[in-house]
């Protein structure tokens, strides 16, 4: 499964180069990209881990930048 999230307040490039390699490190993603321009979030996880996934990687965003925030719809 893929899915795409907007985040709000994402201030520094190098961060979401962190979090996205902190993301990709995660059991059960197959891929995760951090666009900084875009403000978005891409993650392509296994269907039935992908809401564990995705709570850890809100879990990392929020340990290197605590100001961001992930828009779960």
């Amino acid at each position: 499964m893929k899915k795409k999230f907007k985040l709000i307040d994402l201030d520094c490039a190098h961060c979401a180069a962190k979090m996205e390699d902190g993301i990709r490190k995660l059991d059960g993603v197959n891929e995760a990209s951090v666009n900084f321009m875009a403000q978005k979030l891409t993650i392509d996880a296994a269907d039935d881990r992908f809401d564990e996934v995705l709570q850890e990687a809100i879990k990392i965003i929020g340990k290197i930048e605590p100001d961001c925030k992930v828009v779960v719809k």
